[in-house]
């Protein structure tokens, strides 16, 4: 693990040098996060506080499950970015010279290229995050272990995603549209998921496991019974995660190099 941990770093320090070469795409890059941000967060808090509360959910309540879903998503962006360049290897068969490395290659195409840009937005994140969680009255230390561990449980999900796409990139040399339609399923999560009607709702809790991966943690949090959708949240992140790795092994099989 050490060994793979300095080999992370390695590619890490690389992609910060290459982030920082163009300052003024940062600016923009960050206005532009920040913008996004501030219109979605408006769109929620004009929905929820325009009522007395939907499906169970205050205004409070919807924040937070809206920042949890951003927590999730962020950190995912800053360890998985490196998936979204994985193409052009597949593609030029500079695959090849990932695979005969002596190392394992998700260190490389999945965990190496680390976003700095969204670790500056992390930060504010967490800070809006526990101020609602403050005032919502959930500063309970039990209840932020278990948010926590859910929260590492959605980002389980995030790897599986991930792996899934990588495979499919070996298969189908595509990649940005499968990783864009991962995007676009992964945005229901920003709701509260009793809002959406069935079988929506079923769909993305048990087809597509959203809400397993973006709403128990705010679900835990804030005390809401569920019944078995804790258990079925840890069942299906690590089930997700083996089937992911399984069919990555499968399209090792199937690849070629210059994605012939």
């Amino acid at each position: 693990m050490s060994r793979y941990l300095r080999i992370f770093l390695i590619f890490s320090r690389f992609s910060l040098k290459t982030t920082f070469q163009g300052r003024l795409g940062i600016i923009l890059f960050i206005i532009g996060k920040i913008i996004r941000f501030f219109f979605l967060f408006m769109f929620v808090f004009v929905i929820f506080s325009h009522s007395r509360g939907i499906k169970g959910y205050n205004l409070n309540q919807a924040l937070i499950v809206y920042m949890t879903f951003n927590l999730i998503d962020t950190v995912s962006q800053i360890l998985f970015r490196e998936v979204y360049r994985f193409r052009p290897l597949v593609v030029s068969g500079r695959f090849d010279l990932v695979l005969v490395k002596p190392y394992h290659p998700f260190i490389q195409i999945l965990l190496g290229g680390v976003d700095f840009l969204d670790v500056i937005m992390l930060f504010p994140y967490l800070g809006l995050t526990l101020y609602l969680i403050a005032i919502g009255g959930y500063l309970y230390p039990g209840k932020l272990v278990l948010y926590l561990f859910f929260i590492f449980n959605g980002l389980i999900f995030a790897t599986a995603f991930h792996i899934l796409v990588l495979a499919i990139g070996i298969i189908t040399t595509t990649v940005d549209h499968t990783i864009m339609i991962y995007r676009d399923l992964t945005s229901v999560g920003r709701f509260p998921i009793e809002i959406y009607r069935e079988p929506v709702r079923f769909i993305f809790t048990f087809v597509f496991p959203i809400a397993l991966m973006t709403n128990v943690p705010a679900h835990i949090l804030m005390g809401k019974n569920q019944g078995n959708l804790f258990a079925y949240g840890l069942v299906f992140s690590f089930g997700l995660l083996l089937i992911s790795v399984y069919l990555w092994q499968l399209a090792l099989k199937k690849y070629q190099s210059y994605g012939g």
